[in-house]
């Protein structure tokens, strides 16, 4: 069996990034089904930024969308024999930038782009890509 532990940390970091996609799974799908005439699976098209249902369907979908780097990165780092430390700390700028983007989503109404919200999004892509370069480090040292 394959010993973990010296990826606990980043473990529980996975483990709130996924209950981080149910919850913003919930507040999308309550705030849409809470809408006058809402259709299940249809976001209607006149709805933007100055929308709480639009920005909570967003986020989630933004979250979803980057899951697969998110996770795949992770786990490859942690597969491959990245130091366990710094696994960690990646993983929780990632966790926490995705975090603070979802609070800045949800709170603020701007089209603008940059938005307060896009520093946190590149601080997790970065984070992300820091975690993907480790794994592939990890392994080509390891060969």
């Amino acid at each position: 069996m394959l010993d973990l532990s010296a990826y606990y940390g980043s473990l529980l970091w996975l483990g709130i990034l996924l209950v981080m996609v149910m919850v913003q799974w919930l507040v999308a799908s309550y705030a849409k089904a809470k809408m006058p005439g809402a259709i299940p699976g249809v976001i209607p098209a006149d709805l933007g930024h100055h929308n709480f249902v639009f920005r909570a369907w967003r986020t989630h979908q933004n979250t979803v969308e980057n899951l697969g780097t998110m996770l795949g990165g992770a786990i490859f780092a942690i597969l491959a024999g990245a130091s366990p430390v710094w696994v960690n700390v990646m993983l929780t700028i990632m966790v926490l930038g995705r975090l603070l983007h979802m609070v800045l989503y949800y709170g603020i109404a701007t089209e603008k782009n940059p938005s307060p919200r896009s520093w946190f999004f590149m601080l997790a892509w970065f984070a992300n890509f820091a975690l993907i370069i480790m794994g592939l480090v990890a392994l080509l040292t390891a060969a």
